[in-house]
């Protein structure tokens, strides 16, 4: 029987899941109702968090973090060059200035050193900035934040690779270096909504922002009407906002399977030892991505750093050969300002050097332990390499 075909990531639906989502579908609120402020809950509980905003997606999330606040037109914000689009076009949405800064060529984080150049050759004030926590892993957030702050500038965490990150001090997520810090919920992500995204703060009046600002801008708080508070029907609109609610069925699902975080955390840091163990012993041209001290990453992706060419081949060959063995990869990320809406023709040399060398391998909560090891069998055949 031929191997099933392994990709790069993909969700994992329990029962419960579909019960879940059943139950709603039978009750009487598809869309903002009790389950939001139920999931909202649960998720501001796992992170640490003093408030939970979810929304209709990751994208959604840092639009809103950004609008919430006060980027403006001209605003300059500083957002690492490897990362997802999304990042650095929230900035856009806003009207703001994406400033990009290189990452460390290894991990691929934002580092102090490259934030500190960012901020050096920004001209005017930096209103924000914004960490991506690649992979699983989180920033140095304690020293992102000494020097963001001493800029004057708001931060908005990235966190949509990094749900259930412990570090040292707390959960990612828990904002205490940060104004917000913004999840996905795309099915590749640890816990899937279909789609869905969130904000985590602990600031109640930032939050209470966001959640106008996701419906239209609209207020039904008599205590703030400019009209008649005594009409019964009256909502106002104060602020220019989107439609950017999450429905109760997505908040659902995301909510139950929040409730196995810590079993899906558990299972990818399993498979990354397998990985860990089995890349090292092939090569040292073949290694996987640096690792950060004093955290224990849920990981989100595994990240392997391949020499092509001193290898004698290329990333596309590796990629064509291993699907050809029924094997998914991927690429995370084309560096942002070298896409053709930004054309940044800065040098990001530790953007690069991880670009260059990067090649995500199947990690998903699905896999079992001979799942890894066939991933790495194959690498080491597309390659030529046999374990040391």
């Amino acid at each position: 029987m031929a191997s099933r075909f392994l990709s790069y990531g993909r969700q994992s639906i329990s029962q419960a899941d579909i019960d879940a989502v059943i139950r709603v579908l039978k009750s009487d609120f598809l869309t903002t109702g009790p389950e939001i402020d139920a999931f909202e809950s649960a998720l501001a509980k796992t992170t640490g968090a003093g408030e939970a905003v979810a929304c209709s997606n990751g994208t959604a999330a840092l639009h809103l973090a950004l609008a919430a606040l006060g980027v403006n037109e001209g605003d300059a914000c500083i957002v690492p060059t490897i990362t997802f689009m999304a990042t650095a076009n929230a900035v856009r949405y806003c009207g703001g200035r994406v400033i990009f800064a290189d990452v460390d060529p290894d991990s691929g984080l934002m580092t102090r050193a490259t934030l500190a150049e960012a901020i050096a050759r920004t001209e005017g004030p930096v209103k924000a900035v914004l960490p991506v926590h690649l992979a699983g892993q989180s920033c140095d957030m304690a020293a992102l934040s000494d020097i963001a702050r001493e800029a004057g500038a708001v931060i908005v965490e990235d966190a949509c690779h990094a749900l259930g990150t412990e570090r040292r001090d707390g959960m990612v997520g828990d904002c205490r270096y940060s104004d917000a810090a913004v999840f996905s919920f795309h099915p590749v992500k640890t816990i899937a909504a279909g789609e869905g995204g969130a904000i985590t703060t602990n600031d109640p009046a930032l939050a209470d922002r966001m959640r106008r600002l996701r419906s239209h801008g609209v207020t039904r708080n008599p205590d703030d009407f400019v009209g008649d508070a005594t009409e019964p029907w009256r909502q106002e609109f104060h602020d220019l906002g989107w439609n950017y609610r999450l429905p109760d069925m997505c908040a659902a699902l995301a909510r139950s399977q929040l409730s196995r975080l810590d079993a899906f955390a558990k299972r990818r840091r399993e498979l990354a030892v397998i990985y860990d163990k089995g890349l090292t012993r092939l090569s040292n041209q073949l290694q996987p991505s640096a690792r950060m001290r004093g955290q224990t990453p849920c990981w989100h992706l595994y990240v392997a750093l391949i020499d092509f060419a001193g290898l004698g081949t290329t990333r596309t060959e590796v990629m064509n050969s291993l699907r050809e063995r029924g094997i998914g990869t991927q690429v995370h990320y084309i560096p942002v300002h070298t896409q053709k809406i930004y054309g940044d023709d800065g040098a990001y040399p530790g953007a690069a050097g991880w670009y260059e060398r990067c090649l995500s391998l199947p990690l998903y909560v699905g896999m079992d332990d001979d799942d890894a090891h066939r991933v790495i069998r194959a690498l080491g055949d597309v390659l030529g390499l046999k374990a040391l």
